[in-house]
């Protein structure tokens, strides 16, 4: 009996594995607009993406979670070839958050302060599901959250990894932690 369960459990990780590594999140519609942008650094691509998403007024506000403390506005703007008064006006780093879950804390205060009802978050699509989740999490129930995921070509190392933290996490949340 402990064995068809042990067998059952892990035919059960198993399809959940192959859909979290088959059907990775995608980039939001290009309609769709929200009162601010997320993006969290770790990833190729996703400020870059992020930046485009500001630019084509797809929301009027970004917070980039995540930001080294070393790291000024200024460094960025020359990184991605954008002018410093875009740095100034629209965007501001986040320099508290040292992991996905401290990401979501950090954009909930953030978002708070602006009185945000709409979010766009920008991650990599491996690793928009627990972002995601991380996020719902820490801010109110109302403020409406559209995943934008970067493409990208994970290994399935990557994948495996992901995987299990992302069910770490649901685990942890239904068992209120």
């Amino acid at each position: 009996m402990i064995l068809r369960s042990l067998c059952f459990l892990l035919l059960f990780w198993m399809i959940g594995f192959v859909w979290f590594a088959v059907d990775l999140p995608r980039p939001a519609a290009d309609d769709v607009r929200t009162d601010s942008i997320v993006v969290l650094t770790g990833g190729p691509k996703r400020i870059e993406h992020a930046l485009q998403m500001l630019e084509a007024k797809k929301a009027g506000y970004l917070l980039i979670s995540g930001v080294d403390r070393d790291v000024k506005p200024g460094e960025l703007a020359v990184e991605y070839d954008r002018p410093d008064s875009l740095f100034e006006c629209c965007i501001d780093l986040g320099l508290q958050a040292v992991d996905t879950r401290s990401n979501a804390l950090e954009t909930a205060r953030w978002t708070a302060r602006r009185e945000d009802g709409s979010l766009r978050l920008v991650t990599s699509d491996w690793h928009m599901r627990r972002a995601k989740l991380e996020l719902e999490r820490a801010v109110p129930r109302d403020i409406k959250i559209i995943a934008d995921a970067v493409p990208s070509a994970p290994s399935l190392g990557t994948l495996f990894k992901e995987y299990n933290k992302f069910l770490m996490r649901r685990l942890a949340a239904f068992a209120g932690v």
